[in-house]
């Protein structure tokens, strides 16, 4: 009977250069520290002595740290730390991500995937005032609504509206994610503008406000789920 000897075979990985190895130990090091925002790190000659790398090497890892927010050169005074900056981060970095349809697509679902999951923190922390303002935005929506189908303030209202709902979600970076993301939209709501479609897009807001009113936060998110059909529609094929 043949006999097998069973043999593991090494994981291949990418070989980590200096300059990421140095990033990940300079990182670790301001977190176990916890170095405020603001505080002074060191020079880049005092890092590449400390660590006894080259000063490139120094320069490449710091920038990658730069990169993220973490640290800040200051003239005549060295690197300083930062608290890293979500928002900007991200938005700095989606004009490389919108080049194509596939990825509108993609931020389209995680637009989609940030106001659904938002509903709940919306209704549970939202104030009467709030609430308020939300209800005074589908009035005025309804009336840009039926002075111009197209018209550019609806759009605008659209905009707000959502921006309303997540802002009443009482976090910073949820509501700071829908702004960021409405930058790169065209935002049409309502599609190819006729009277059934203002209609449409009136009822469609009016009932989530309803549902967010109401505290149903089912009803809400069916309702958002309706607003982005189009955004969950499978692509079409490519002929």
């Amino acid at each position: 009977m043949a006999q097998y000897k069973i043999v593991f075979m090494p994981r291949l990985t990418r070989p980590t250069t200096q300059a990421t190895e140095l990033a990940h130990k300079l990182r670790q090091r301001i977190q176990s520290e916890q170095l405020a925002d603001g505080a002074f790190f060191m020079t880049e000659a005092q890092l590449a002595a400390e660590y006894g790398v080259s000063r490139t090497v120094t320069r490449e890892a710091v920038g990658r740290l730069q990169a993220l927010g973490i640290l800040e050169g200051r003239k005549r005074k060295g690197l300083v730390v930062r608290r890293p900056d979500p928002l900007r981060l991200f938005s700095s970095s989606l004009p490389s991500l919108a080049g194509s349809p596939d990825d509108w697509r993609e931020l389209a679902q995680l637009r989609y995937a940030l106001e659904v999951g938002a509903i709940e923190l919306a209704i549970r922390s939202g104030t009467e005032e709030q609430l308020a303002r939300l209800g005074e935005i589908v009035v005025e929506m309804e009336q840009a609504l039926r002075e111009d189908v197209a018209g550019r303030r609806s759009v605008e209202l659209d905009v707000e509206f959502h921006a309303q709902i997540l802002r009443m979600t009482g976090s910073r970076l949820i509501a700071g994610m829908q702004q960021v993301l409405v930058q790169y939209f065209q935002i049409a709501p309502l599609g190819e503008p006729s009277s059934t479609s203002a209609e449409r897009v009136t009822w469609e807001h009016r009932e989530l406000y309803n549902a967010i009113r109401d505290r149903d936060v089912e009803r809400a998110r069916a309702m958002i789920r309706l607003q982005f059909r189009e955004t969950l529609e499978p692509p079409r094929p490519r002929e």
